[in-house]
């Protein structure tokens, strides 16, 4: 992606840009499926939110999942309001780039959404995803409710040792409870879907997540 930023550390809450009261101007309905962005959602339906690295790539992994209603990106887990993408890639937010996923559990589980996750990309890099450097690409599990935290970290604590075994390092993840997520502009939003040749930076491991615990390999 453009803008990469060079700095891999956090900034403080001090150092981050303010911000702005007002959303930035997005899309109103997902341009593959025409369900609404930001709701309302169907009743019984979940959220889920990730971060693993550039967010065009990875919100097409899971909007091609059965049981997802609708995704988005957007920026979360950072302190400035409302940013744009642009000072996200300054790297003085503190924001990552995150794929909100609406979806089914009765179609799929919150399990295999994380299975999706943890295969799709490198959890072990760090401030990074392959070649996209900066505090943006961390891998980040951003759970609604005790009952997603306590699944991700199951999995994460499996997926762990299958990941040293074929010789990577620690999982880097970071994990906890959704913080606020705001919608990038509406040229991020099924960026790959508008534009099919576009960069995806996405990449896994090649390594089997089991899904849940105590499921052999």
């Amino acid at each position: 992606m453009l803008f990469q930023s060079a700095k891999a550390g956090m900034p403080a809450p001090s150092e981050a840009l303010a911000g702005r009261e007002r959303p930035i101007a997005t899309a109103a309905t997902h341009f593959v499926n025409g369900n609404p962005l930001k709701g309302p959602w169907p009743q019984g339906h979940e959220v889920a939110m990730f971060g693993l690295g550039c967010f065009w790539g990875a919100e097409r992994i899971f909007w091609k999942q059965p049981g997802v209603w609708v995704t988005a990106v957007g920026y979360a887990a950072g302190f400035t309001s409302n940013p744009t993408y642009e000072e996200v890639c300054s790297g003085r937010t503190g924001h990552n780039e995150v794929v909100l996923v609406v979806f089914d559990p009765a179609i799929v589980t919150y399990e295999r959404l994380v299975k999706l996750f943890l295969e799709a990309h490198d959890p072990t890099q760090g401030m990074r995803q392959g070649n996209d450097v900066g505090k943006q690409y961390r891998s980040g599990i951003y759970t609604h409710g005790a009952a997603q935290d306590t699944a991700a970290r199951a999995m994460v604590a499996d997926y762990g040792p299958r990941l040293k075994a074929r010789g990577f390092g620690e999982i880097t993840t970071e994990i906890q409870p959704a913080p606020v997520f705001y919608y990038a502009e509406d040229y991020h939003q099924q960026y790959l879907a508008k534009n099919p040749n576009g960069y995806c930076g996405i990449g896994g491991t090649g390594v089997e997540c089991a899904v849940g615990t105590g499921v052999g390999a």
